[in-house]
């Protein structure tokens, strides 16, 4: 269930009490010196953010020199208490230029109760963006000396945001030319046996959007993702084409995206904050394209030898390349130097991090580059121990290619004036965690 809280306190570093705001009747006024006995006074503060006193719970954080406690008296979701706590905090700042303490908080007692008033109702969470707050409470707070001007642009009709219906977007806005980027950002993680076999393997991928478009548009995403096409065609009383699809695990939207079409239609529907947003994650942990292949052959010579042979083969498309190629092969701490011979790139002993560091900055595909060291070691009189070999990491960046196989199918977008919108789609796949083992 959400918070329910019951009062909220903000408490300086003394345990006085500040500023504080009674939502519901379950509580009394002195549960405040509960936690001042119990928690402040027994300095367990920095032990756990949640403790149950008698048959209420607290939850607590440090802002700067300033606690604040939630009190409940009901079972309560603890996770979007502190989500409340943090977006509160961010709201108090925008409104006092930056700055939240103690001294903040005594300068402006009246605008923060008519904000306590304002972002929470009978101890459920309401809006706390300070961009549609500003609309209606236009009170300014007293600012820092040292906080920058506010740039905050103020806007004619607020009444369909204020009504939470659109509240991450305003009405009036106007663009000489309508454009719509769409990133597709995938982080690869891998760790593969010596042989080659795949241990582990997963990707994690977000979908990330800049849009200048005018007015109140509606954007449709369609991708090509298993749940998605199998519902187009049964909508549509056809068998659905034939090609990859993706199964995605584990998606989360953002707070645009119209669920409820959705559920029903499997189709992404929203209208778009106007610039820089998330609109979605996902992960996928079956059908995974790995970029590249790593083939590594270690021999120890002796006690003062090593060879190493890396080979890296690049498995997308010969068009394509990777850019900011990184790979690190471990080597024992007792390294002296070591002499090299690759085939593209350049590499060097980092001693810093015992290894050694190939760089490829631009790195085709169907390609497979080599590397050859031989290693010299320092020579010791104690007994050799068995090296642990540590995994070969892996930094790159691959333009034009997803590992999940995840496409843009369509990007509609309507808007009543009907203008011409234009739109740029790009995948970026990234290193996460790649590892093999050698």
């Amino acid at each position: 269930m959400p918070v329910a809280a019951s009062a909220i306190y903000f408490l300086n570093l003394r345990g006085d009490v500040l500023i504080n705001r009674l939502y519901r009747d379950d509580v009394g006024g002195n549960m405040v010196d509960a936690f001042r006995t119990h928690i402040m006074q027994t300095k367990e503060l920095g032990t756990c953010p949640v403790r149950q006193i008698g048959g209420c719970s607290f939850f607590y954080m440090r802002i700067s020199n300033v606690y604040i406690v939630i009190v409940v008296s009901s079972n309560a979701n603890v996770a979007c208490a502190f989500k409340f706590v943090v977006e509160a905090v961010t709201l108090f700042k925008s409104y006092f230029g930056g700055a939240f303490d103690e001294d903040a908080i005594r300068n402006n007692f009246v605008l923060i109760y008519e904000l306590l008033d304002e972002i929470m109702d009978f101890g459920y969470p309401q809006n706390l963006s300070p961009e549609i707050l500003k609309l209606y409470i236009t009170q300014e707070g007293v600012r820092s000396p040292f906080s920058s001007k506010p740039t905050d642009k103020p806007v004619l009709n607020a009444t369909l945001q204020v009504t939470g219906a659109v509240g991450w977007r305003r009405e009036g806005l106007v663009y000489k030319k309508n454009e719509v980027f769409l990133d597709i950002v995938e982080s690869v993680n891998l760790l593969m046996s010596s042989k080659g076999s795949v241990l582990r393997c997963d990707v994690t991928g977000k979908v990330l959007m800049k849009c200048f478009l005018s007015g109140m548009p509606d954007l449709k995403l369609g991708l090509n993702d298993k749940i998605g096409l199998e519902k187009e065609s049964q909508l549509k009383s056809r068998p659905a084409k034939s090609g990859k699809t993706i199964e995605l695990d584990d998606v989360t939207f953002h707070q645009c995206v119209n669920l409820t079409r959705f559920n029903s239609e499997k189709t992404v529907s929203f209208v778009p904050p106007d610039g820089e947003f998330e609109l979605m994650k996902y992960r996928i942990t079956e059908g995974v394209n790995l970029p590249f292949r790593v083939f590594p052959t270690i021999k120890e010579l002796g006690r003062t030898r090593m060879e190493v042979n890396v080979k890296v083969k690049s498995v997308f498309g010969a068009k394509m390349f990777a850019l900011g190629v990184v790979i690190k092969i471990p080597v024992p701490k007792q390294t002296a130097k070591a002499s090299f011979r690759v085939t593209s790139g350049r590499a060097k002993y980092n001693a810093a991090i015992d290894c050694l560091v190939w760089k490829i900055r631009k790195f085709p595909g169907q390609t497979e580059p080599t590397l050859s060291a031989e290693v010299e070691l320092i020579s010791t009189m104690a007994e050799k121990k068995s090296w642990t070999r540590p995994p070969i990491q892996m930094e790159f960046q691959v333009p034009m290619f997803t590992a999940s196989g995840l496409r843009v199918r369509f990007l509609k977008v309507w808007e009543k004036s009907g203008y011409n919108t234009v739109e740029w789609v790009r995948y970026i796949t990234k290193a996460g965690s790649y590892e093999i083992r050698c």
